[in-house]
């Protein structure tokens, strides 16, 4: 869901090049590959976090959060590939991650806006927090390589 975000507002034509036309030729299968799984297996926890956390323990599994995150990356692909207007397919991307998470969380249309609202929060605030830590052991780093080279 929020990779749909993404794509809208940074990439918004893909075909022309940008970020894509760097990778080579040969890798861009793989990289894709890797950036699904990755992408499946950060989703599939946030989204069992906030699951959990909305509509209990009995109602959210892993397997459950794995299902949708699969699904939705699924789907949410296709809507992006096939569909030429990215608000038009942000839209109907957003329908069905909430389809998803309703369906399988067995909730209404409330509480499918809960959780993945929650699980968006979550994604963010942890994002924040690890942009923090690498910032201030990149300034660590620094400084202490600084202090090593003009030591000697």
């Amino acid at each position: 869901m929020l990779g749909a975000f993404i794509k809208v507002l940074l990439y918004t034509d893909l075909a022309t090049g940008g970020w894509w036309e760097r990778i080579p030729s040969e890798f861009r299968i793989l990289f894709t590959l890797i950036n699904f799984l990755f992408n499946l297996a950060i989703m599939s926890g946030f989204l069992y976090i906030a699951g959990r956390l909305v509509v209990g323990k009995k109602r959210a599994t892993y397997t459950d959060a794995f299902v949708i995150a699969l699904l939705g990356t699924i789907f949410e692909s296709a809507c992006f590939l096939f569909i030429p207007w990215r608000i038009i397919a942000l839209l109907l991307s957003i329908i069905i991650w909430l389809a998803l998470i309703k369906n399988f969380y067995e909730t209404g249309w409330l509480g499918s806006m809960a959780v993945a609202i929650l699980a968006v929060l979550l994604f963010l605030i942890i994002s924040l927090i690890l942009a923090i830590a690498f910032a201030i052991v990149e300034v660590i780093l620094e400084r202490w390589l600084f202090l090593l080279m003009f030591q000697s």
